[in-house]
């Protein structure tokens, strides 16, 4: 005998793009990516090949494009929390509707020297993400924000030394040393207890999000950094300090690592310590450093 513990199915990648036109002549473009997942009595599609209570993957990929078009999809948390709900309303077997949003980067092209009406370009790999569940039982909405791909470097202000040390100890200590990363952030909002919640609170999603992105520049830029560990730290208790609707901020930064290359081979060449010029980048194995940093009400997950 088997047990089915747990199912859940869904639409992913679904690919959206939306044009915002203005009365001035402007235009906004918002380009995303979206995945639904659906909960609730459906376990007879696995267990019995009942597919009566199944809402069809294309019917979900369907539902975003019309949930997009009779509402805004800026800002991403509040439209995904529009398409979540959307399902706990319209399906009355469905308990839980978990929808993640990627917002690829658009930004204004400037021409002439300002802002152009309607060309964009694409400046990097940067991307929002928002994480949306619905839930029937309790009734709630919950929100998770974040950045992700933000890739960022420093060729000094980095240190790291006074780490414990073993016979299979093999890095030397430094006071001076390049620092690159792939920022990974994410913040969990407070629970809403229903979508008019969520729209109530529709402008802080943005001012968070752009609080959170400059903290995360300028405090990578401006701290002369004993550790990651300690740099992550402080951008999260910040993030905390501006956003009070957030309960709890996540980062995790892989090093992106940079290594001195010896030349002295080569007629003595000096590239190396308060000489080291040319380095060697790396992609793996690299260090990957992650915490998650809460108010004190809220229980700590080391």
């Amino acid at each position: 005998m088997a047990t089915l513990s747990q199912a859940r199915y869904g639409k992913d990648n679904v690919r959206l793009f939306k044009v915002h036109r203005h009365d001035d002549g402007t235009q906004d473009v918002t380009e995303m990516t979206v995945c639904t997942m659906l909960e609730g009595d459906i376990a007879a599609s696995w267990t019995k090949a009942d597919n009566a209570n199944i809402v069809a993957t294309d019917t979900q990929k369907q539902t975003a494009y019309v949930m997009a078009k009779l509402h805004p999809v800026n800002p991403p948390e509040l439209f995904g929390s529009i398409l979540a709900q959307h399902y706990i309303d319209e399906y009355a077997w469905i308990d839980a509707a978990h929808v993640s949003i990627v917002v690829h980067k658009w930004t204004r092209m400037p021409v002439d020297g300002k802002p152009h009406p309607h060309s964009f370009l694409r400046d990097g790999d940067e991307k929002r993400t928002v994480e949306v569940t619905a839930s029937r039982r309790p009734g709630k909405i919950s929100v998770r924000s974040g950045i992700t791909d933000l890739l960022v470097l420093k060729s000094t202000g980095s240190q790291f030394w006074g780490y414990h040390k073993d016979e299979y100890t093999r890095l030397p200590e430094t006071r001076d040393r390049i620092l690159s990363t792939e920022v990974e952030a994410g913040w969990q909002w407070d629970d809403f207890r229903d979508l008019e919640a969520v729209k109530k609170r529709v402008e802080a999603f943005d001012r968070a999000w752009n609080d959170a992105r400059t903290i995360t520049l300028e405090t990578f830029a401006k701290e002369d950094s004993p550790s990651v560990q300690n740099t992550m730290y402080l951008m999260a208790e910040q993030i905390l300090a501006v956003a009070p609707g957030v309960r709890a901020v996540e980062y995790s930064l892989p090093n992106k690592h940079y290594f001195e290359i010896d030349l002295s081979w080569f007629k003595g060449l000096k590239n190396t310590g308060k000489d080291a010029e040319v380095y060697a980048p790396q992609s793996d194995p690299n260090g990957l450093i992650k915490c998650t940093v809460t108010r004190p009400s809220a229980a700590a997950k080391i």
